[in-house]
């Protein structure tokens, strides 16, 4: 999918207030921008790196400008998680992920007391597909999920193992921003709790899909499978 045009390049000054970040433009300019990330954000909102921003001219939002991406170890990271969701919405309906071909896309599908991000029908099946949007490395090429503790993705994993229990068949869906990332496990050094249940939806027949995103000025996208570590 295209990323918003044109793209302004800044240093980050510091991110705080969870949605709030000062950046340094090049004219040597300071600006405010709006963070659409709730997570921790470790080894992305570090103080020198390289951002780009993007502008809204509508006199209706409080803050002009937005943070969209930021290099990290010379890859750009989409640190924007709604974007992540289109991206996989995107990929789905052009067929894109492997084992979900021709399915109908259903955003936004309402289970238990739940929002799960997609409701996919055909073949016969119904299959609850939840995505997570991981910016953290763990360690050399391994990219890790979450980047702090997420009461909200252990209900989201137990949601997905009883929607099996009920005949679904539901899938958590991995979406690694991190361009030198080959594989993929939990942080349990960070929530091991999350790590424990995303290891027992495995066995319960959750399935586990990791793609890592294609990801430079101009457009974010689907890319490679990754190896799963659990």
């Amino acid at each position: 999918m295209q990323l918003p045009q044109p793209l302004t390049e800044g240093r980050l000054i510091k991110r705080y207030k969870r949605f709030l970040a000062d950046v340094e433009l090049a004219d040597g300019s300071v600006v405010t921008a709006h963070t659409p990330n709730t997570g921790s954000m470790q080894q992305c909102a570090v103080p020198g790196h390289k951002l780009l921003l993007s502008h809204s001219d509508n006199p209706q939002r409080k803050l002009a400008w937005s943070w969209e991406l930021v290099e990290v170890n010379g890859h750009w990271v989409d640190i924007n998680t709604h974007r992540a969701n289109r991206v996989v919405e995107e990929a789905l309906r052009n067929d894109q992920v492997d084992g979900l071909h021709g399915y109908s896309v259903r955003p936004e599908f309402s289970y238990a007391d739940s929002r799960i991000d997609f409701m996919l029908e055909g073949h016969g099946e119904k299959v609850l597909l939840e995505v997570k949007n991981v910016t953290l490395c763990c360690a050399e090429e391994l990219a890790c999920f979450p980047d702090a503790v997420t009461t909200r993705g252990q209900k989201h994993l137990r949601d997905l193992m009883t929607a099996i229990d009920d005949g679904w068949r539901a899938v958590i869906f991995f979406l690694v921003q991190r361009g030198e990332a080959e594989a993929f496990a939990p942080a349990d050094h960070i929530d091991p709790e999350y790590g424990r249940l995303l290891r027992k939806a495995a066995r319960c027949g959750v399935e586990i899909m990791v793609y890592r995103t294609i990801v430079n000025r101009h457009v974010a996208c689907l890319g490679k499978s990754l190896k799963l570590l659990l």
